[in-house]
């Protein structure tokens, strides 16, 4: 008669449990400090939202509302502007990288892209201002003398505050370099994504007869549009966020406008904080605290919308 076998019990190590205390409290050391932070930043922006010129003199005038609405549509716009730049560029070093470069110069590349960000932004604001934004000046007058019947690239001839910028300190040479500094990012992931396509899915599109381009396009790009879509958004949060470049490159001033050539452009929230940040008179803190709380918020939506779209296809995420 076989005895009954009875169920053994794991064996724990305390290795193990050493491991995976600190890995939980890894894990709640970050939600606190999300949470102390956005706590921080409500309590010291009620005084900012609620604040009244005479209370915070940098309102100017103004109601908070009318305080951060240019502020977050230049900070959105500057961003749109960088990534329907960087993303096509991008995309294509990445099938570069993936598909089409020899081994060694794929990985030279590589190297060279993953470079870009590790350079601090600052270096990439002092290139901007130093030696882009003059460079782009005679590409901007052309612009504006062949182009200038489209809105964006449209000025003022009579001069005033929409002129065309001398100097080459606009909102599109900003833009400009975000999307360089933006690109490491959708390009690193994007590149990672296009090679876990199956090998088998591509080997078989070849052997119906297609091209390199069409197999690319029929079985890369449909494996890999939730990546592609998570890498842009991250690449959205990255330039939503930053400051000293567009600090340093954009001459802003608190305007709504579409125009990207003339010397008058929206400021960005980063930017508008870096630059008003020395300025402790009344409640100036706290409405550029408030505005803080407003860029958390965005860029938080924008960092749920990329997580969502990732898990449409979860069994393609490595998140999962």
């Amino acid at each position: 008669m076989a005895l009954a076998e009875t169920p053994q019990k794991p064996i724990t190590q305390r290795g193990d449990k050493i491991f995976s205390g600190l890995s939980l409290g890894a894990g709640l050391l970050i939600l606190a400090i999300l949470a102390g932070v956005a706590i921080f930043l409500t309590v010291e922006a009620i005084p900012g939202i609620t604040s009244s010129p005479e209370d915070a003199p940098n309102l100017d005038g103004g109601s908070f509302l009318h305080y951060v609405w240019p502020l977050v549509y230049g900070t959105l716009f500057a961003a749109i502007i960088a990534l329907l730049i960087a993303t096509p560029l991008a995309i294509g070093v990445a099938l570069f990288i993936s598909h089409y470069a020899p081994r060694r110069v794929a990985q030279a590349v590589g190297y060279l892209i993953d470079l870009l960000a590790a350079v601090p932004s600052v270096v990439y604001g002092l290139w901007g201002i130093a030696y882009l934004a003059g460079k782009l000046s005679p590409v901007y007058a052309w612009l504006s003398e062949h182009f200038g019947w489209i809105p964006f690239f449209k000025v003022d001839p009579a001069g005033g505050d929409f002129a065309l910028s001398s100097t080459g300190r606009t909102i599109l040479t900003a833009s400009i370099v975000l999307a360089i500094m933006v690109l490491p990012i959708i390009t690193a992931i994007c590149r990672e994504i296009f090679l876990q396509t199956p090998r088998l899915h591509q080997e078989a599109a070849l052997a119906l007869g297609a091209t390199k381009w069409e197999m690319i396009r029929m079985t890369v790009f449909p494996y890999a549009r939730s990546g592609i879509i998570g890498a842009v958004m991250l690449g959205l949060g990255r330039a939503l966020g930053e400051t000293m470049a567009v600090a340093m490159v954009l001459s802003a001033s608190g305007v709504v406008s579409i125009k990207l050539l003339s010397s008058t452009n929206p400021s960005t929230i980063p930017a508008n904080i870096a630059l008003g940040f020395k300025e402790p008179v009344g409640n100036n803190i706290n409405v550029l605290i408030a505005s803080g709380l407003i860029l958390f918020i965005i860029t938080f939506l924008v960092n749920f919308a990329a997580r969502a779209v990732v898990n449409r296809r979860k069994e393609f995420s490595g998140a999962n």
